[in-house]
């Protein structure tokens, strides 16, 4: 059940550019990888979409890219801090998959920790840009990493059941070679329950609000 909670963060730690904010979970669900969290930037008006990175014991994980304003102050968070949590939200992954593969790229790989921990341990293939944005494929177990231009549909598997988070056109990459994947798709979000309409994307020729009816979709 999604819930609304005021959080102490409890660590932050640099994961390559990335970095990683840790909070308590207080009575938050953990939910389904592959669902997100609505976390309220310190100083800004709108709250900004996470999926969880990590679930241990008491705690809550996120994986962040500071690519604007919301998220620079999130990760300018110290310990003590608190912050708004809202979720889980949206629909995460399915896990009734026989021989999983994690496909990731670049933060792409942040629901990563807590789906393979899911999944027992899959093997993962993650693809960065460069060997700094890399450090993040050490909080995933058994990750191949290859980095650009080295893609990750050539070190793909094509004989396993493909779960897959990353940009857009790795995702219709992936589409392209296992129609049966499983897919996380990345958009801005306002509001994280369907109201705002601002994470509408087409999808074979509909629109589909990613907080609804994903973030995670199947290829076909």
């Amino acid at each position: 059940m999604r819930r609304r909670e005021l959080l102490a963060v409890t660590a932050v730690e640099a994961v390559g550019p990335y970095t990683l904010v840790r909070v308590e979970r207080g009575s938050l669900e953990p939910g389904t990888p592959g669902q997100f969290f609505m976390l309220e930037a310190p100083g800004c008006l709108l709250p900004r979409p996470f999926s969880l990175c990590l679930a241990p014991r008491g705690e809550l994980g996120f994986l962040v890219d500071q690519v604007g304003p919301g998220t620079a102050a999130i990760a300018a968070l110290e310990p003590g801090h608190r912050i708004a949590v809202f979720g889980p939200l949206g629909r995460g992954f399915r896990l009734d998959v026989p021989r999983p593969v994690l496909v990731g790229g670049g933060i792409g790989v942040a629901p990563f920790p807590y789906l393979s921990e899911a999944l027992e341990r899959p093997p993962a293939i993650l693809g960065f840009r460069s060997a700094h944005h890399a450090e993040a494929a050490e909080l995933v177990p058994n990750a191949e990493v290859v980095i650009d231009p080295v893609l990750v549909t050539e070190a793909m598997p094509l004989d396993r059941d493909v779960l897959a988070c990353g940009p857009e056109p790795m995702l219709e990459a992936v589409r392209g070679l296992a129609p049966s994947a499983q897919l996380a798709f990345e958009a801005p979000m306002a509001c994280g329950y369907g109201a705002c309409y601002g994470c509408v994307v087409p999808v074979d020729g509909k629109l589909v609000r990613l907080c609804v009816e994903g973030p995670v979709l199947c290829a076909s």
